[in-house]
């Protein structure tokens, strides 16, 4: 097969759309062999093709590769379920599930409210213009995280400049932040231990305290915080700064109330801020389309390329507020789908429809140009968000 055009591996996007070597390069063909320096041996862009491996637990694993399976496993970070296979990410997945469903999320939602509203109070409290990333989309998703799992609030704003840090793409502090952060949860799960309450560690201390032991409690803790945190609060500012980028939909929006479910759904797709999902390797050969990807190889599975990138002949990828909802890949698929993504939804739905009613006529305070983006970051964000009312 002729090479294919070469994929741009650190820079997929420009602002929130797909470079237009991503767009050749995958409607050329949905799987792509990548020999660049550094790189992954294969990226999957096509949809159907993203689904298949991210579906496949059996020939494709999310463990850290390693020259043997048992230095594999000792490589997976206690708790983390992206890095677990089955047995093992059954186990904790199920333990898990219970706690997530709809219904006891929505137990959360009062205090997702007040939350939002008090931010949303700092951010005018702020004046104008004031950043949105740092009054608004960071620190919501961080409180509602320490909620979720019960950190104390005499610890939240401390844990908070924590997972500021650990989302900044700078290797080194990432890595202290990283551990500083997964110290404190082991901690928390001993003092819970001691004295339950009812938040989401209590819940599985008291139900299944006995199965797993500190540091894979703290770590599932550390893990669902963290990550709900650098998602949401991404996905708030981008999120936003659609919107405002796009005025005939968010008058429809502002008009229409009841559109909000399928923008954050349109939001979640058009944004994709988890460009990437976590590295897949082959357990065995995979015969994918004329292509084999032998077993060994590393593979790149684009969830961004997936959700964005319509297949030839199809209309132009536009951003639609009335879009029915789509079976978009912006929270993975198969075994590794997010569990969080019933409280992710809620609480983007109620923050973006508080957004709007605060600040009728928010808008950017600096032109698009001056925006600064964070390509290398685990998740495509912002430095910072100015904004005007």
């Amino acid at each position: 097969m002729p090479k294919p055009p070469e994929v741009p591996v650190h820079r997929i996007r420009d602002g929130v759309d797909p470079v237009p070597e991503l767009c050749r390069t995958a409607a050329q063909t949905p799987l792509v062999r990548d020999d660049g320096p550094g790189a992954n041996d294969w990226v999957v862009t096509g949809r159907e093709e993203v689904r298949a491996v991210l579906g496949d637990a059996q020939r494709f694993t999310t463990r850290p590769p390693a020259e043997t399976a048992e230095a594999s496993r000792r490589l997976v970070e206690p708790g983390n379920l992206l890095q677990y296979d089955p047995p093992e990410h059954t186990r904790l997945r199920q333990m898990l599930t219970p706690e997530f469903t709809v219904r006891r999320m929505r137990r959360m939602e009062p205090l997702i409210e007040k939350i939002v509203e008090d931010r949303l109070d700092v951010l005018e409290r702020a004046g104008k213009p004031a950043d949105l990333m740092r009054h608004f989309a960071r620190p919501v998703p961080g409180l509602v995280g320490c909620a979720l799992v019960g950190v104390p609030r005499d610890d939240q704003a401390e844990l908070a400049r924590t997972l500021d840090i650990r989302s900044s793409g700078r290797a080194k502090r990432n890595i202290q932040a990283m551990k500083a952060f997964n110290a404190y949860m082991v901690r928390m799960v001993a003092q819970r231990r001691r004295a339950p309450g009812d938040d989401l560690l209590s819940m599985l201390i008291l139900g299944h305290g006995e199965q797993l032991d500190d540091r894979e409690l703290g770590g599932v803790c550390a893990s669902l915080v963290a990550g709900g945190f650098e998602n949401a609060a991404e996905m708030l500012a981008l999120g936003t700064l659609v919107l405002l980028e796009h005025p005939d939909q968010l008058q429809l929006l502002r008009e229409r109330p009841e559109l909000m479910d399928r923008a954050v759904e349109e939001l979640l797709r058009h944004v994709s801020v988890v460009s990437t999902a976590s590295p897949r390797t082959a357990l065995a050969d995979v015969l994918m389309g004329d292509q084999v990807i032998k077993a060994g190889d590393l593979v790149d599975v684009s969830l961004f390329a997936a959700n964005r990138i319509q297949p030839p002949g199809a209309p132009p990828d536009r951003f639609d507020v009335t879009r029915e909802q789509t079976n978009h890949l912006a929270f993975g698929h198969g075994i590794h789908f997010c569990v969080g993504a019933a409280l992710a939804r809620m609480e983007l739905r109620i923050a973006y429809a508080a957004l709007l009613r605060r600040f009728p006529d928010l808008r950017l305070a600096v032109p698009l140009g001056e925006l600064r983006f964070r390509p290398l970051a685990p998740q495509y964000g912002l430095e910072a968000l100015p904004v005007t009312w």
